[in-house]
């Protein structure tokens, strides 16, 4: 058995733990970041990127399809599925290797194996046997072992008919039709994604629209393209079982007024979200406070047990890379002695990829108004906007949301063309405290869909030029 000192020991290399582990070397703290599978977690390898790599295939056959209006003669465009799944398992690959090549360059040690902490400054790593090949004596312990897809009673996961996200992300031909188990972010990315390439899709979802954490106005305009797209959507409608039959899937639905009718297809896709890897880490034994899967944390992402930290989705919502990233840092610069600010959760952006894309930060129109706020509203169309035409996309809008008395910036909504890299400027915004003024007096580049910011800016205040 081999025996390490050093000075934390992060458990798990995704967007939480290998950025944790690669600021703390940076910051001279000895680290070991024991991973039980690959590097990047589920995010690098199963979600945000092989994901985007697959959405973009779906944009390009949806070009494809209409490559006519842009000058373009492509006849019944086909496509080489498997191909489409290979280019996205080499990306993950490229990138989990990425994190290697960084571990390397900044001195983090990376063990192989399972981690359990054996007591406070103690982690024990084990084969894929059970046999503990590593023990490290430590001073510090963050947990960054991430979250899984959650089961509902009744939807029998088989992993064959009944699929989880990391088996829809391996098909080697997209199923004649396929039932969406729930309508977040996984689930509408997935329902674009098939419907691309010809898969009959029907969302169903439990809420009264889909992405139901999203601004109404976002999902209500989703849901209007989705449907011209031949999407099937099912809101207020729970799903009370999911069974494989033959050589599809029966599942069986509830509307809101109790009737129930019973669903078939290919295949079902369960994507109603997640639950923390807690289990058999050794927490319990310690005493470490956990909540519905997720482990308690402070501001600095301290458990109630000094020496143990969390990080990222094992430590509850939102599940975000960028969260997960964000907290890592803030961890590491206060186990270093810094006094880092703690994570503002009140402006992490949320994006969803599906096309349009859909990106939003802070409060919603509704959220404002029950916090007691007067608001002043502004919303621009990209229909107004010559380079949303210019390239095709004319559809969505933005929408900025501010307090009528201060003029503070709560909320941006955005469904549209590449809104997913427009949300940023919003956050910066946020973050400096920037009014409706300081932002449409800021000179945008013409022409630019981030001019729909700006206007957007202007038409709360009734100064809007183009709109």
């Amino acid at each position: 058995m081999n025996q390490h000192q050093c000075d934390l020991v992060v458990i798990g290399a995704g967007p939480g733990g290998y950025v944790a582990a690669i600021r703390a070397a940076q910051l001279k703290l000895r680290t070991i970041c024991v991973e039980r599978d690959r590097l990047g977690g589920i995010c690098l390898n199963w979600g945000c990127i092989p994901t985007k790599a697959l959405l973009r295939s779906a944009e390009q056959m949806h070009f494809l399809k209409r490559a006519a209006e842009f000058g373009f003669s492509v006849d019944s465009p086909r496509f080489n599925f498997p191909r489409i799944i290979e280019r996205s398992r080499q990306i993950a690959d490229r990138m989990s290797n990425g994190i290697a090549y960084l571990f390397r360059k900044y001195g983090v040690q990376n063990l192989h194996g399972t981690a359990t902490i054996a007591d406070v400054g103690h982690v024990e790593v084990r084969d894929e046997s059970g046999t503990v090949t590593d023990r490290i004596e430590c001073r510090h312990i963050i947990v960054a072992t991430g979250a899984r897809p959650r089961t509902l009673p009744g939807i029998e996961v088989d992993r064959e008919r009944i699929l989880t996200s990391t088996e829809a992300m391996l098909l080697q031909e997209p199923p004649e039709s396929l039932i969406i188990i729930g309508a977040g972010a996984i689930g509408v990315e997935f329902a674009y994604f098939f419907n691309a390439f010809g898969t009959k899709v029907t969302l169903v979802e439990l809420m009264s629209r889909i992405l139901p954490s999203e601004d109404e106005e976002v999902s209500r305009e989703l849901e209007r393209h989705f449907k011209k797209e031949g999407i099937q959507i099912l809101s207020s409608t729970k799903v009370v079982a999911a069974k494989r039959k033959g050589k599809g899937v029966n599942v069986t639905v509830e509307a809101s007024d109790g009737s129930q009718r019973t669903l078939t297809a290919a295949m079902a896709l369960n994507a109603v979200g997640v639950q923390g890897n807690v289990e058999d880490l050794g927490l319990d034994r310690l005493g470490v406070q956990i909540e519905r899967s997720y482990i308690k944390v402070d501001p600095y992402l301290r458990t109630n047990v000094p020496g143990i930290y969390a990080i990222g989705d094992v430590a509850g919502p939102p599940w975000l890379a960028h969260k997960a990233s964000a907290e890592g840092i803030v961890c590491v610069e206060a186990i270093a002695g810094h006094d880092p600010l703690p994570v503002d959760y009140t402006n992490i952006p949320a994006c969803t990829y599906c096309q349009p894309q859909i990106a939003s930060i802070g409060m919603t129109e509704q959220q404002a108004r029950e916090a007691g706020h007067e608001l002043k509203v502004g919303k621009f169309p990209f229909s107004a906007s010559g380079k949303a035409w210019g390239i095709g996309e004319p559809r969505g809008f933005v929408k900025l949301i501010f307090d009528a008395r201060y003029g503070e910036l709560l909320g941006a909504h955005m469904i549209g063309p590449d809104v997913t890299e427009l949300i940023a400027e919003v956050g910066v915004a946020r973050t400096l405290e920037a009014t409706a003024q300081t932002i449409f007096r800021t000179v945008h580049a013409h022409p630019t869909l981030s001019e729909a910011v700006m206007e957007a800016a202007a038409v709360a205040y009734d100064e809007a030029i183009n709109f």
